[in-house]
């Protein structure tokens, strides 16, 4: 019997049928809503069916809130309960939090990051502070773990252009200001699972590390900081 409603469960169709959906349910309600009912700033930003939105007063999110989850309702959606929340983030939110006696502002997790509330190195700037959520990581690092055992009578050449197109790739997503040491620590245990790899392929000839390190050396790319902070707030696409 063919589903009427919902889309695959992990079909490739799933995310184009998502945004589409999403585009009439929720982007261009929120633009009107927007119009409507907000006198502060609020922004939207929407990735498929996650999203985080901002909003400069409290009372507005809270509303909002409460017509998103009737309006969603009505389209048969609904809110995951243990991701959705509102915060105090932004700007002031820290010094506003001391004030009352507060801790630090709550973190929240969106697109593989981890954002925080966080200052430049010199104190003179309020920034977002982007990390990599831990589980994101260790989740890929256990994919490259199951390529490697599967790769495993491959040549050292044909492993290492493999490995350096999957952790460039992951550079190029994660390579944002401040996140280096996370980075770092991904080429580390990327370099940990390859000697294990080798070691298991050759039993009686050892891969000691000073030749690892020149394999390395030769295929894996070097982390490193490639995206600006980011000069410009986020804009509202609909």
């Amino acid at each position: 019997m063919q589903n009427q409603e919902g889309t695959p469960q992990g079909g490739s169709i799933s995310p184009l049928l998502s945004n589409i959906y999403l585009h009439y349910a929720l982007d261009l309600w929120v633009e009107q809503w927007r119009k409507r009912n907000a006198h502060g700033d609020v922004i939207i930003v929407r990735f498929a069916y996650d999203f985080v939105m901002g909003f400069q007063n409290k009372v507005e999110a809270e509303r909002f809130l409460h017509e998103l989850k009737e309006r969603f309702g009505k389209f048969n959606l609904s809110l995951q309960p243990e991701k959705t929340r509102l915060i105090e983030f932004g700007r002031y939110a820290a010094a506003r939090r001391r004030a009352r006696g507060e801790g630090k502002p709550e973190a929240f997790d969106f697109l593989g990051f981890t954002h925080l509330c966080d200052r430049t190195h010199k104190g003179s700037k309020f920034i977002v502070l982007r990390q990599t959520i831990r589980k994101r990581m260790q989740a890929k690092l256990k994919e490259i773990k199951e390529e490697l055992r599967q790769r495993m009578n491959a040549s050292v050449p044909e492993t290492g252009k493999w490995l350096r197109s999957v952790v460039s790739g992951y550079y190029r997503y994660y390579a944002v200001p401040r996140n280096l040491p996370a980075m770092k620590s991904f080429y580390r245990e990327i370099m940990r699972l390859w000697h294990a790899a080798l070691q298991r392929r050759s039993q009686k000839a050892k891969v000691d590390w000073k030749r690892m390190y020149k394999i390395v050396n030769r295929w894996l790319p070097v982390p490193r900081i490639t995206h600006p902070y980011p000069e410009h707030r986020f804009g509202v696409t609909t």
